[in-house]
């Protein structure tokens, strides 16, 4: 039997090392976007096998889990999942698992050949880029976006400063306007994301979040967020910015690239998550030209 509670913040304390330890590249395999988002997915969690296992609901009342995480690689693997298909047959709906990697899918095969079914969940993939690119913006294919940084400070009176303590409230302020202007309320993708920014930044400190912010005139007309996802990659959790002031989108981007490369030299890689199937997000992203889109399947257990 499964035991899922409601994740907390302490549970960063007993999740992260096994995130750590596995070194996953998706960014749903990330204690903030767990707890961010749980509000609006209702995460619910349970430690079993020594896997951190995560249960899920959409609003239409579908219920999903993600795949089961080990810290190493595991023999319990089949046992936890065999305890999933319990779960799940005990509240009565399917088992669908969201979010799996090609090493999820290949892996799931061999433990039941013929027990499930796959389908790409392209709004689910994650963009990720060079570090060294969003710094450098070199190339012909970014020529537009350092064409938007060019202006930007040709017309700004601008600076760059890292979030802290005081002028985070600021930033929370700047989120609020661009929700007025977006339609948040009236949006229910927006919304949502809108309920896990607010969680990021109520709980920023704990969480162990970075960011950055951009000032024009004094006023903060930018901000992002993010952490180290894994062992190569940092994830951008969040990146708002004020469409009237051309080229803050590009700037706050490079700016934030260029901190995170500042900070962790090790780090190759910046995951800048999904575009929810939001075609103007999408192709922002897409603009970007990521090294690779990471892949996420879903798995519908149908029996054997």
């Amino acid at each position: 039997m499964i035991v899922f509670n409601k994740i907390e913040i302490k549970d960063k304390q007993w999740i992260e090392p096994i995130l750590k330890e596995a070194d996953l590249r998706g960014c749903h395999y990330n204690f903030t976007n767990l707890f961010a988002w749980a509000g609006v997915y209702d995460y619910r969690i349970a430690e079993l096998e020594g896997h951190l296992v995560v249960k899920g609901e959409l609003s239409d009342g579908t219920c999903y889990y993600f795949y089961p995480v080990a810290g190493v690689k595991s023999q319990r693997t089949l046992a936890v999942l065999e305890e999933m298909k319990k779960d799940a047959a005990k509240q009565g709906h399917e088992l669908l698992l969201y979010g799996l990697s090609m090493q999820n899918v290949d892996e799931l095969k061999k433990l039941f050949p013929t027990g499930f079914e796959f389908q790409e969940m392209r709004n689910s993939f994650d963009y990720v880029y060079l570090l060294e690119k969003l710094v450098s913006l070199s190339g012909k294919k970014l020529q537009a976006k350092r064409n938007h940084i060019n202006r930007f400070q040709a017309n700004n009176d601008w600076s760059f400063e890292l979030i802290n303590s005081e002028n985070l409230g600021e930033c929370w302020e700047m989120n609020k306007e661009w929700c007025k202007l977006h339609g948040c309320e009236e949006d229910q993708q927006l919304d949502d994301e809108n309920c896990a920014v607010r969680r990021c930044f109520k709980y920023y400190t704990e969480l162990g979040l970075e960011g950055g912010l951009l000032r024009v005139d004094g006023r903060v007309i930018a901000f992002t967020m993010g952490e180290r996802l894994n062992s190569d990659t940092y994830d951008v959790h969040v990146e708002k910015a004020f469409a009237e002031n051309q080229g803050a989108y590009q700037m706050i981007n490079r700016e934030f690239a260029a901190y995170i490369q500042e900070k962790y030299p090790d780090i190759v890689y910046v995951n800048r998550e999904e575009d929810m199937g939001m075609s103007g997000l999408r192709q922002a992203k897409l603009s970007y030209r990521p090294i690779r889109l990471e892949e996420k399947y879903l798995a519908k257990y149908v029996g054997v």
